[in-house]
């Protein structure tokens, strides 16, 4: 009497099936951010197999299992086949030592199987495996990829999870199929992932050539725009490979946590293909430009990659890395439009933007107040003080070099009216005042230039500083 579905071993997979990540994947970006030279050794150890890969980087990194995202619908599948004394067996590609672990993290499994120093158990062998544990019986198997096609065949009960629309209607057992989880459209998520809203910061490239008062060329407005695209682009590719090596404290932050990819709604691979296509296409744009522009977003490029890998979690120079970044724009839009960035507009920019990192900061230790420090940052709640000063002064400072420039040369040469460009000394001050009572007051958005993007009364302080400027001509 053959056995009933319900009775049959269910052999399930692990990435992307009971979770929507890549423990593979994870565990090599562990391992690069860790220390990135660990890239030479990589292909050495892939002439042996993708197996010892596997067991190599596994020997070097260890993850945090508890914060994995599952795939909810199917594990509550799991839950009620466990109660009903099912045998449950979670078989993986990944390396032993993630499989075990996942498995008593989840405490639904009698076995975990995973790939060796030898044995890569994907495809066809790990069906092998499982016709070896099985006798070549009836057995049900669960799995999300197109490597999973053989085994759904061998399948007595196919199930299908977290798949794209072709894999749910790929051919599988005839006999009994079900489905679980179906997985978030790719594309839009890429684009959240490649947060377009924060190309507003990348208007900056526009700033040299509106006060050199030639916005009205319009060679030099489409230069600017192009730049505009290419700053865009790299920065989006920077944000994917930022996001890629902090999926572990994302997974901890409060509103990180609902990112793309620590979230699970975006595939790890899709973004690794992503990054590096969106920078081949940022430095494309950027060839169509003159050789300083090229320079200056090779430069701020290099720079993101620092502040990505390392310079994001140390203590201050993370923040000022990120004030440079901001005047490194500034630095492009010069060298776009052929003009000489004003020390006074660099130093305006470099102590304003260190203050608006500041200020991004305090609300993320204000967040932690219950933790010893940041997830991923090298700040703690006992520092908020510190940090609200510091940015309160650089901000203060940023408004006070506002000032002299009204009187420097260049600025007489420029305006018909300087004086007038007190007005925006005083607007400016009362925008930063009040980002500042939201950020203390602990109301503030965790990004700032979102917070001046959504509030109106922002909103109005800024446009009434473009009026002063206008008036100033």
């Amino acid at each position: 009497m053959s056995p009933t579905h319900n009775q049959l071993p269910l052999f399930v997979d692990l990435d992307g099936t009971l979770i929507k990540s890549d423990l593979s994947v994870e565990s090599l970006l562990c391992l690069l951010k860790r220390n990135p030279l660990y890239m030479l050794v990589l292909p050495l150890w892939l002439l042996k197999g993708l197996a010892h890969l596997k067991q190599k980087i596994a020997e070097r990194v260890d993850l945090d299992t508890s914060r994995l995202i599952v795939n909810e619908e199917f594990m509550a599948y799991l839950r009620q086949q466990k109660e009903r004394g099912r045998s449950l067996t979670l078989i993986s590609a990944s390396n032993q030592k993630y499989v075990d672990a996942v498995a008593a993290q989840s405490g639904l499994f009698t076995r975990s199987i995973g790939s060796s120093d030898s044995d890569n158990l994907k495809g066809r062998h790990k069906l092998a495996r499982i016709e070896e544990l099985t006798g070549k019986q009836a057995f049900a198997y669960a799995g999300n990829s197109a490597a999973d096609i053989p085994l759904w065949q061998a399948a007595t009960e196919v199930i299908k999870v977290n798949c794209s629309a072709d894999l749910f209607r790929a051919n599988g057992s005839s006999q009994s199929e079900l489905q679980f989880d179906s997985p978030a459209p790719w594309l839009p998520q890429l684009w959240r992932a490649m947060r377009p809203h924060q190309w507003l910061k990348n208007g900056l490239i526009f700033v040299p050539l509106i006060l050199a008062h030639r916005i009205n060329e319009l060679p030099l407005a489409f230069a600017a725009l192009l730049a505009f695209f290419s700053f865009s682009l790299c920065a989006s590719s920077v944000y994917l490979l930022n996001d890629l090596l902090d999926l572990d404290s994302d997974r901890r932050h409060a509103t990180k946590c609902s990112r793309p990819l620590a979230a699970g709604t975006l595939p790890l691979v899709t973004a690794l293909l992503a990054a590096p296509l969106l920078l081949l296409l940022a430095f494309a744009v950027a060839a169509l430009l003159p050789i300083a522009f090229l320079q200056a977003l090779f430069a701020y490029w290099l720079l993101t990659l620092l502040y990505s890998v390392y310079l994001k979690s140390v203590f201050l120079l993370d923040v000022v890395t990120l004030g440079l970044l901001y005047t490194q724009r500034l630095i492009a839009g010069a060298a776009v439009v052929g003009v000489i960035a004003s020390p006074w507009l660099l130093a305006f920019s470099f102590c304003m933007f260190l203050g608006l990192a500041l200020v991004k900061r305090v609300t993320e230790v204000q967040d932690a107040s219950g933790e010893d420090s940041v997830p991923g940052r090298a700040y703690k709640p006992s520092q908020r003080s510190l940090l609200t000063i510091t940015g309160v002064s650089a901000n203060f400072v940023a408004v006070l070099v506002f000032a002299f420039y009204i009187y420097a040369p260049e600025t007489t040469a420029l305006y018909s009216s300087p004086t007038i460009l007190w007005g925006v000394c005083v607007l400016l001050l009362i925008l930063l005042i009040r980002l500042w009572h939201h950020a203390i007051a602990g109301k503030l958005h965790h990004d700032p230039i979102l917070f001046a993007v959504s509030d109106l009364p922002s909103q109005v302080l800024t446009g009434l500083m473009f009026v002063v400027l206008w008036l100033a001509i």
